[in-house]
């Protein structure tokens, strides 16, 4: 097969931790042809999707891609464009997925499908299963969030359209903090931000379990939170433990694989506190190289197994 993977730029991706780079060491080793370029690089010319691609010799090793070429490349000639750009979901963002539309149009396969990655907001999708998650809210408004906050006690803020753990706060109904936070996150009551009761079992990690074409990798991710911190994001400096699906955890995956892969979703990653659904994510899910290491699962030749047989 010959690849496309529309990622941020190379020079900045980590080998030991991104999956990007584990997904182009599979394909490579299973001797498809890897390129990549940035979004940026998209265009429309004539109607034809196209981007300046670079061919890409990718080696196991911490200097792990060599650019053997450079060329402009219509997306309809790859068997798959893979979009791993990271959010932020900005206007940028949305841009690149009208384009890739134009590119399936013209015949490209894009995973995940440009419309999923414009029609289900990370957080939001939550909100289709309502029987796992936790009390929710979705509100721009101080008075809305407060009387959540003040039923609830103990709440999560967070923005809908970041990653990472970026501006998510813990907050109770005497911080001091709590009129400067909501202003800051909801842009002074214009921006809807997301609520949620806040869950205890963080402790035990901020779990990302994995959907890849409607089949449920059986070991997720449990992102422990550092002392003092309530984000088990690992970019907000939680640690990693691969560990098998609770019952639980597999009810809720076996439940959305199917939803995900109808809706064009190849690739999800559902993160789960204790027994509830927080965010499903369809942008660059990861956790491939972690799960590989501790549990010898490897995720990354899982998902080019399954872009073969799709």
């Amino acid at each position: 097969m010959k690849l496309l993977f529309v990622v941020d730029p190379l020079a900045g991706l980590k080998p030991y931790k991104d999956s990007s780079v584990a997904m182009m060491r599979a394909a490579h080793a299973r001797g498809h042809a890897v390129h990549a370029c940035e979004a940026s690089q998209l265009y429309i010319r004539q109607g034809d999707a196209c981007a300046d691609c670079e061919a890409l010799d990718v080696f196991p090793e911490d200097t792990w891609y060599q650019v053997c070429g450079k060329r402009e490349w219509r997306l309809a000639d790859f068997d798959a464009v893979v979009m791993r750009t990271d959010p932020p979901v900005d206007t940028d963002y949305l841009l690149a997925t009208h384009l890739l539309t134009v590119a399936e149009d013209n015949g490209a396969r894009v995973l995940n499908k440009p419309s999923a990655l414009r029609d289900f907001n990370e957080k939001l999708a939550i909100l289709n299963f309502p029987q796992f998650t936790a009390p929710t809210l979705v509100a721009a408004q101080a008075v809305e969030i407060e009387a959540f906050l003040l039923e609830q006690r103990d709440i999560i803020v967070k923005p809908l359209t970041e990653m990472g753990g970026t501006g998510i706060f813990r907050l109770a109904f005497n911080d001091p903090n709590r009129n400067a936070i909501l202003e800051t996150l909801t842009h002074r009551g214009r921006r809807p931000i997301m609520a949620q009761r806040y869950l205890p079992e963080i402790s035990e990690g901020d779990k990302r379990i994995l959907l890849i074409d409607g089949e449920v990798i059986p070991f997720a991710l449990a992102r422990i939170p550092k002392a003092g911190e309530t984000r088990g994001n690992l970019a907000a400096g939680g640690t990693a433990r691969a560990q098998p699906l609770s019952d639980r955890d597999r009810e809720i995956a076996e439940t959305l694989a199917p939803w995900a892969r109808e809706r064009g979703i190849f690739l999800a990653g559902l993160d789960v506190i204790g027994d509830c659904l927080t965010e499903i994510n369809v942008t660059s899910p990861t956790g491939f190289q972690e799960i590989h290491a501790q549990a010898g699962v490897d995720v990354a030749a899982r998902f080019i197994e399954a872009l073969e047989r799709a």
